[in-house]
């Protein structure tokens, strides 16, 4: 629902609210499918990204964006340092628009696959962001807002088109109300479990629901629904982040899996083909047959002759011997002789083979159940290095200079080493953000990032600093001093070593350090 209309009217207005006095400072693209336009009201930036891709087209607001050096390229240059005048809502359709000074505007167009952004100019659309979708270039903005009567008498006058008729609120409403039993009540409860549901969308809470083994955003408390923060810049953007989280692990795992089982049906095949050739030496005694008979029966073989039949000592039956002419009978059987101890040897290796495989085959199923069952990254990766696997390349978000834990809908970055706490602190950090660190040791810094309204609970701050003492020389101790302030009372010296800076002022807290799996 995350591109719902009632979403997006939340959401349309809470941007008119923060783009105020903003304007648009550079809008560009350096990935399919993904629009990035930066805004600033010269003191703080502000970023929207349109991810239009088929597997997820969504909005969301990043705190900073670090543009690419190479293969970028800049877009809508027709709105570039034009304010922001207003953004509003197109009634029941999944649009908004942003406009600006001289009659420019961006329509965002939040049709799932379809989903596009548009430069308007004096009403016309004259340019689009997915060149691919031609028909966008007739939109006309006067047609976007959609009448829908929402009266009783509609309701039961349309009862059996109601997904038609109230065709804005998308198919998680109705699946909301099918598990409230709406398809088997009678016409008034129907009435009332749909004014109850309109009620929760028009004053909507956020949450984040798993299904079918994916992320869904949803306005509605179904089971199991994790509450996100309020604020539906906020919502929005940690949807999108966790989502993509989430695909990549899926991504990383089934790669996992398939490396992993392709492995062992290759293990598998080796193990089956190479028994049978077992089973086929083992069987195969010619060779000791044929240097037995040779031996027995010297004197009946002639010098240059090519071949011979003779009597098995088993059963009797003529056994047909080919001979090398140019060596004695004596030399053919040891010939012979030696091919038989070579299979011997044969035989010992290859059940050697089969054995180390048939262990490896018992570590591959427990690696494969082990990736299975897990939702840890590291885990899966340590899986498939161990197995010798071909690394796969990290993704972005895995180059930053931190690691991420949320607690209680606060993100919290951990720096990952001296020189990654420069980057963050100084790069990925902004004034409003609160900084800690463990007291007059060497250790990570940590960030919790700021909300906008919202002050940083005492829990959080004490759970961060827990993980401050733990990524610090101090990470053993029971009680650790953590330092913590303002990032804006925090400054790096030219010239100082990787990670020291100076903290103008702080606070200091004493807590536990917290040990979280990564």
């Amino acid at each position: 629902m995350h591109n719902n209309y009632y979403f997006l009217r939340q959401l349309s207005a809470q941007l008119n609210s923060k783009l105020a006095g903003y304007s648009v400072v550079s809008c560009f693209s350096q990935n399919k499918d993904e629009l990035v336009i930066e805004c600033n009201n010269g003191r703080d930036s502000f970023f929207i990204k349109a991810s239009l891709s088929p597997a997820l087209s969504s909005l969301s607001f990043p705190p900073q964006f670090h543009r690419a050096r190479k293969n970028s390229i800049d877009l809508f240059n027709r709105i570039i340092l034009k304010k922001i005048i207003h953004v509003r809502q197109f009634a029941n359709e999944r649009s908004f628009l942003m406009e600006m000074e001289d009659s420019c505007a961006l329509l965002f167009k939040m049709h799932g696959n379809f989903a596009n952004v548009l430069l308007i100019e004096r009403g016309a659309v004259t340019e689009i962001f997915r060149s691919s979708l031609k028909a966008d270039y007739d939109t006309q903005l006067e047609s976007l807002d959609k009448v829908i009567d929402f009266s009783k008498e509609n309701f039961l006058a349309h009862i059996s088109l109601l997904s038609k008729t109230y065709f804005t609120l998308g198919k998680s409403v109705w699946d909301f109300l099918s598990r409230k039993n709406f398809d088997q009540a009678d016409d008034e409860r129907k009435w009332s479990l749909f004014q109850e549901t309109i009620h929760l969308l028009e004053q909507p809470s956020y949450y984040l629901i798993k299904r079918n083994g994916g992320l869904t955003f949803s306005l509605l408390p179904f089971d199991n629904a994790e509450l996100l923060p309020a604020d539906p810049v906020v919502a929005i953007t940690s949807f999108f982040d966790r989502s993509m989280r989430e695909a990549f692990l899926s991504q990383e795992k089934n790669t996992a899996l398939h490396q992993l089982q392709a492995k062992l049906k290759a293990t598998e095949s080796y193990v089956k083909k190479n028994t049978e050739k077992l089973n086929d030496l083992i069987h195969d005694t010619h060779y000791q047959l044929w240097a037995d008979l040779v031996m027995a029966n010297m004197n009946a073989i002639a010098q240059g002759q090519e071949k011979i039949e003779l009597t098995s000592f088993y059963d009797n039956s003529p056994v047909t011997i080919k001979l090398k002419k140019e060596l004695s009978p004596q030399k053919n059987a040891e010939v012979f002789y030696r091919k038989a101890k070579n299979q011997q040897i044969e035989i010992s290796k290859l059940k050697e083979s089969i054995a180390q495989k048939e262990k490896e085959m018992v570590v591959l199923r427990k690696r494969i159940e082990a990736v299975t069952a897990t939702q840890d990254l590291k885990a899966i990766r340590t899986q498939a290095e161990e197995a010798g696997l071909t690394k796969k390349d990290s993704p972005q978000f895995e180059n930053l200079p931190y690691h991420e834990f949320e607690f209680k809908g606060f993100r919290i970055w951990v720096g990952r080493n001296a020189e990654a706490n420069d980057e963050l602190t100084q790069k990925h950090s902004y004034k409003e953000d609160l900084w800690l660190h463990a007291k007059d040791v060497a250790g990570s810094h940590v960030i919790i990032k700021h909300q906008s309204g919202k002050n940083f609970p005492k829990d959080v701050i004490e759970y961060a600093a827990g993980l401050a003492a733990f990524n610090s020389k101090r990470k053993n101790d029971s009680l650790c001093p953590v330092a913590v302030t303002p990032k804006k009372f925090v400054r790096k010296r030219k010239g100082d070593p990787a990670g020291m800076v100076v903290v103008e002022r702080e606070e200091v807290i004493l807590v536990e350090p917290i040990k979280v799996n990564r």
